[in-house]
C-alpha cells in the first residue's frame, strides 16, 4: 500500500518538493495524523459503492483515506498551486477527480449528475477551511442536494452552534439552519496539535445526516429564516421587539406581531434563545398569514 501522506516526515517532504506555502488567506491547515482521517472516514460510513465530494483536499491526505474506500471521489480545491502537489499525491488513485473551483460558485448538482451517474449513496467529507464553513455548509444544504449526510471538520465553536439545543449560549439561527435540514451530532474533537501550521483554536468533526424532509412545516421557508434571523438578531433584546425591529414593516405590525404571540402562548418578553424550532415553524406560518391578509 502507498504511504500514508498525513504524517509530519511526509507532508514536509511533499511542501518541500514543491517549494509550497501556506496561505493564511485561504485557511489552510493540513492534518498530520492518519488516525484521526480514518475515524472521519468511518464515522460518514464510506463503503466501495459510496461517492464522495470534497472540499479543500489541500495535499490530499483525506482525500486519498476516502478513495481507498469510496468508488469515487470528486474534490473540489481553490487553490492553482496544490493541483500539481495533488496529480502526484494522488496518482495511485484513479477513482478521485479533481475539480479547480470555488465550491460556492460549483453548480455541485450538476458535477454529481456527471460524475455520479452510477452512485446512489453520496456524501460530503472534508476539512474544511475555517474562514468559509458557514457559507458552505449552507450551499450545501439550501442546494437540496441528493446526499446521504455531511461529516466535515471545522472550528469547534462552529461545531457546537450547530448542535445547540434552545436555552444555551451557542443556539442561534445556525442551529436552527442546520437542525431543519439535519439531525446534528458532533462526534469527535480534534487538538490543534495534529495540524501544520497549527490554528488558533480546537477543532470537532460533525455529522449531519440528511432529514427526508425538514423538521417541522412551514409555508414560506424564506420568511421562516427570516423570522429566525430576526429573532437573534440582538441577543439581549425580547422576541416583540426583535421582530419589530427586524422584520420588513415590523414596526407597522407590531399589533399584529403580539396577538400572533398571545394567541400562541409565546411570553413576548422571551429572548429568541429560548424558542424551539417548533415555536419558529408556528409563529413564522402565524405571521406570513397575518402579513398576506394586509397585503
Amino acid at each position: 500500500m502507498t504511504k500514508d501522506i498525513a504524517t509530519l516526515g511526509r507532508t514536509r517532504e511533499i511542501l518541500e518538493k514543491y517549494g509550497f506555502s501556506f496561505k493564511k488567506s485561504l485557511g489552510q491547515n493540513f492534518l498530520i495524523d492518519t488516525n484521526i482521517l480514518r475515524r472521519i472516514v468511518d464515522y460518514a460510513e464510506i463503503a466501495d459503492e459510496t461517492g464522495v465530494i470534497e472540499i479543500g483536499p489541500g495535499i490530499g491526505a483525506l482525500t486519498e483515506q476516502l478513495a481507498r474506500r469510496a468508488k469515487k471521489v470528486v474534490a473540489f480545491e481553490i487553490d492553482q498551486r496544490l493541483l500539481p502537489i495533488l496529480a502526484d499525491t494522488l496518482s495511485p488513485y484513479p477513482n478521485v477527480r479533481i475539480i479547480h473551483q470555488d465550491v460556492l460558485k460549483a453548480d455541485i448538482r450538476r458535477v454529481m449528475a456527471e460524475e455520479f451517474s452510477s452512485v446512489h449513496d453520496v456524501m460530503v467529507v472534508a476539512n474544511l477551511p475555517y474562514y468559509v464553513t458557514t457559507p458552505i455548509i449552507m450551499k450545501l444544504l439550501e442546494d437540496h442536494l441528493p446526499i446521504r449526510g455531511i461529516v466535515v471538520m471545522l472550528q469547534k465553536e462552529v461545531a457546537d452552534r450547530i448542535s445547540a439545543q434552545p436555552g444555551t449560549k451557542d443556539y442561534g439561527s445556525l442551529s436552527i439552519a442546520v437542525q431543519y435540514y439535519t439531525t446534528a451530532e458532533t462526534v469527535m474533537t480534534v487538538p490543534r496539535t495534529v495540524f501544520i501550521p497549527q490554528p488558533n483554536v480546537d477543532s470537532a468533526v460533525i455529522r449531519l445526516t440528511k432529514r427526508e424532509k425538514p423538521v417541522v412545516d412551514v409555508i414560506d421557508e424564506s420568511f421562516f429564516f427570516q423570522v429566525v434571523r430576526a429573532s437573534f438578531s440582538q441577543r439581549r433584546k425580547t422576541i416583540l421587539n426583535n421582530l419589530t425591529s427586524q422584520l420588513p414593516n415590523g414596526k407597522q405590525q407590531k399589533e399584529a406581531i403580539e396577538r400572533v404571540l398571545t394567541e400562541l402562548q409565546i411570553d413576548s418578553r422571551r429572548r429568541g434563545e429560548t424558542l424551539t424550532i417548533e415555536e419558529f415553524a408556528k409563529l413564522s406560518n402565524r405571521l406570513v398569514k397575518e402579513w398576506k391578509e394586509k397585503a
